[in-house]
């Protein structure tokens, strides 16, 4: 890897591995309504220009009705769930269940196209799930509540079906267009119920700070960051940083949130990477058997 690849890989493991921390900042003052729509906003507001000067808008357009349905399943839906569990969980917690993408990924393209599972890819679903099982069963027996669990596995198989959706029905649509149309459609969405609730003051510096840092740093940079990522390193080994992504998680809500280090995230969380890691190992297609043609996975994601 060249040394402007190991730079950018670096960038996107932290760039996507510090939205957990920065909602745990924020969400407490302004709620999650107001955060998600704020980050929906920011993002728009940045990458809009670069979609237009592109003449990206026009042709996303027509397909309207299935961007609905990604906005929903990879915006709307999982962006409110995951803000909502962290008023619970911590952020370590929040972002090692998010961790289990690949898994559900991996379990949806063989259920939907029948992909063959070799034993190494079946050996690390099953390592994958005992870790989901270890986190589940030792910090709900800890204490964790059990809505919030809920509600991050929601968002995990939602960011799981997001790139099916894409890479079934938007595969020739380009891919800035997909992602600009969504968050401003998203942001739309979520107005009229965010208005009312916005905070009569200004919130605390560090509550705006992460705000402004989840808009721009974590949807709009990330953008630019990950397909500067893609053409430099090719979208298989670029994906390889979403590995990395949970460690970064647990690692700053443990030193700058002082959060537990539970016995549930440190046996989860190597199994569920270990899983994650051969559950996601390309094996070679049957013939009879090929999934649709389309972007990697790697091509098509803005919002973690």
């Amino acid at each position: 890897m060249s040394r402007r690849g190991a730079m950018l890989f670096a960038a996107m493991s932290l760039i996507w591995g510090i939205p957990y921390l920065l909602i745990k900042i924020a969400v407490v003052e302004v709620g999650p309504v107001v955060l998600v729509f704020l980050r929906l906003a920011i993002g728009t507001v940045m990458l809009l220009p670069f979609a237009l000067h592109r003449r990206a808008i026009a042709p996303t357009l027509r397909h309207w009705r299935v961007l609905i349905v990604y906005m929903l399943v990879e915006l709307a839906v999982p962006w409110l769930l995951l803000s909502d569990a962290e008023l619970r969980v911590s952020s370590s917690l929040a972002g090692l269940m998010i961790a289990t993408v690949p898994l559900i990924g991996a379990a949806l393209a063989w259920v939907m196209y029948r992909e063959r599972l070799g034993s190494d890819r079946m050996i690390g679903l099953l390592v994958g799930v005992g870790g989901v099982g270890a986190l589940l069963g030792l910090d709900l027996a800890g204490g964790t509540d059990v809505r919030a669990m809920a509600e991050l596995l929601l968002v995990a198989a939602c960011y799981a079906t997001g790139p099916v959706v894409v890479s079934r029905y938007l595969a020739d649509v380009p891919a800035l267009g997909v992602n600009v149309v969504s968050l401003s459609m998203a942001a739309l969405l979520y107005l009229p119920f965010a208005v009312p609730r916005f905070p009569r003051q200004m919130p605390e510096p560090k509550v705006a700070v992460a705000i402004l840092v989840l808009g721009v740093v974590c949807t709009a940079l990330a953008f630019v960051g990950f397909f500067a990522l893609i053409a430099e390193v090719g979208p298989a080994r670029a994906t390889v940083f979403t590995y990395v992504n949970p460690a970064v998680a647990v690692t700053l809500g443990v030193v700058l949130l002082d959060e537990p280090l539970t016995t549930g995230i440190l046996i989860g969380f190597p199994l569920v990477l270990l899983g994650s890691f051969f559950a996601t190992q390309r094996t070679r297609p049957s013939p009879r058997h090929l999934a649709p043609r389309g972007r990697s996975t790697a091509q098509l994601m803005i919002s973690r």
